[in-house]
């Protein structure tokens, strides 16, 4: 495994056979850090619509295709979600979203916007608790929270934990879990053993710790009466989730197993078709507007088989 530096990050390149392309989240280099507020949310000049949270209690009901912005409040650096203020991004969304609504109104479906927010951020250095991570503020958070009500979004908090457990840091944000809109995205690429750092490894986790995070989430939304979830697992080696086959499916979840590989398309379905698991899980595919070469088309995307229901833009 050799270790290249290419505009301040640190990537892996497998000096193996493998077909899955070596890839790494846009990330500010270790100085630069990352800002811990959002700009002002403008007002909306209309009435927002209702929430339609689920469809028929299902996230994936009436033939539903997930469209999301990824990233974290107040920079670009980690995607395009917060590259503006909650209320502009969500008009961004829509347009991004536009050409998959068009396709999925033809097929009798319809299109769900998500926010997929980076709320526990990975570092490269330990921090005061040397875990290597750090949560953005709490009202940061709250202005999502309530923007995706606003609009009918779906929001995914999204964990990048470092050292520390899943189970853990998913915990502390509890209080925004037991809204009925909010969902949860782990990413094993982030989540570093005892003595590795951010950054300079790819990170794993294992089927165990997955069931640990899914059993605890199923069981919050049992005992606060919410509809189905949103659980999102990214992915894009076979071995960032160690023994998935074990990964037990929740009936109170919409478990979605999203392929992150950047590039070529055709490296991008090389990926996709060497780690996916459509018995398993809905199946999410990533966009990047820096990394990738040629970037596929909403047509592309749902030409894709296994089918994919969940896209998202970074």
């Amino acid at each position: 495994m050799l270790l290249v530096v290419v505009a301040g990050l640190v990537r892996l390149v497998d000096g193996g056979a493998s077909t899955e392309p070596a890839r790494a989240d846009s990330r500010p280099s270790p100085a630069a850090g990352v800002p811990t507020s959002v700009p002002p949310a403008r007002p909306p000049a209309t009435a927002p619509p209702r929430p339609t949270h689920a469809a028929n209690g299902h996230v994936f009901g009436a033939g539903r295709f997930l469209v999301a912005y990824y990233g974290t409040g107040g920079t670009g650096s980690l995607g395009v979600l917060g590259e503006t203020d909650p209320e502009t991004m969500h008009r961004r969304l829509a347009r991004a979203a536009r050409p998959f609504r068009d396709l999925a109104r033809r097929q009798g479906g319809q299109v769900q916007l998500v926010y997929e927010l980076i709320v526990t951020v990975a570092d490269p250095v330990p921090g005061p608790g040397r875990d290597y991570s750090h949560d953005i503020p709490r009202r940061v958070v709250q202005q999502y929270v309530a923007a995706a009500r606003r609009h009918g979004a779906l929001l995914l908090l999204d964990l990048q934990p470092g050292r520390d457990r899943f189970i853990d840091v998913a915990r502390r944000w509890t209080w925004a879990l037991r809204q009925p809109h909010v969902g949860l995205a782990l990413d094993p690429e982030w989540r570093m053993g005892r003595r590795q750092v951010p950054g300079r490894v790819i990170g794993s986790m294992s089927a165990g710790e997955v069931n640990l995070v899914s059993g605890w989430l199923d069981e919050l939304r049992r005992r606060n009466g919410l509809p189905e979830k949103l659980l999102v697992l990214h992915q894009f080696r076979a071995a960032m989730v160690r023994d998935v086959g074990q990964v037990v499916r929740r009936p109170g979840l919409a478990m979605v197993q999203h392929v992150d590989g950047f590039g070529t398309p055709g490296q991008k379905l090389d990926t996709y078709r060497a780690v996916e698991r459509s018995r398993q899980f809905h199946m999410g595919f990533k966009l990047f507007y820096d990394e990738d070469v040629r970037r596929m088309s909403a047509r592309d995307v749902r030409r894709i088989r296994p089918a994919v229901r969940f896209v998202s833009f970074q």
